[in-house]
């Protein structure tokens, strides 16, 4: 069993800050790659017919049994994986109002990203880029841990395969749903 609280931020986590890594996204044209999803699919986020693509980024979530690894809580911008795709899960029905498909994204395995998303019970899939195509592609922000490369935490909304609003660097962990959800309101 875990020491800590899965499901909260605390409050005296180190904030990341803007180190301009998701300035050049706005724009930019997501490139024609196949992502697995924990819905089994394969998704090309460049051909997602919806009016708007939302795609959270977060590092790597954890799981109730075990604690989050050594130093984790030091690392600026990296804890709190599991409230932000529960913030995401509980704004998915107005996203959806807005025109919105949802899609986690993060470099771990499908599998590893299968149990947390049917222990989150998240009602839309979340995209494996374990072999960091998408994030090459699109030079997204990473930081690395052990061996571990993995996405710093950020939201990009879509229109047709390009990027139009980024929510970068997100702090707290759970503030980007609610931030892309006003986005999305604001443009009707």
């Amino acid at each position: 069993m875990r020491s800590d609280d899965l499901h909260s931020v605390p409050t005296n986590l180190p904030a990341p800050v803007d180190d301009g890594a998701c300035a050049h996204l706005v724009g930019a044209r997501v490139p024609p790659i196949e992502l697995p999803a924990t819905d089994g699919s394969r998704v090309r986020l460049d051909r997602v017919a919806t009016r708007f693509t939302v795609v959270y980024a977060y590092p790597r979530t954890g799981v109730p049994d075990k604690d989050a690894p050594l130093g984790w809580d030091a690392i600026p911008g990296a804890r709190g994986c599991t409230p932000q795709n529960c913030a995401f899960r509980d704004h998915h029905a107005e996203l959806s109002a807005l025109g919105a498909s949802v899609f986690g994204l993060s470099t771990q395995d499908t599998t590893y990203q299968r149990e947390m998303a049917t222990r989150l019970h998240l009602p839309y899939p979340i995209l494996s880029d374990a072999r960091l195509e998408l994030t090459r592609a699109l030079a997204l922000p990473t930081f690395v841990y052990g061996e571990w490369t993995l996405l710093k935490r950020f939201s990009l909304v879509l229109r047709n395969g390009v990027v139009e609003h980024v929510v970068y660097p997100v702090f707290p962990s759970n503030s980007d749903a609610p931030a892309v959800t006003s986005w999305l309101r604001e443009r009707g």
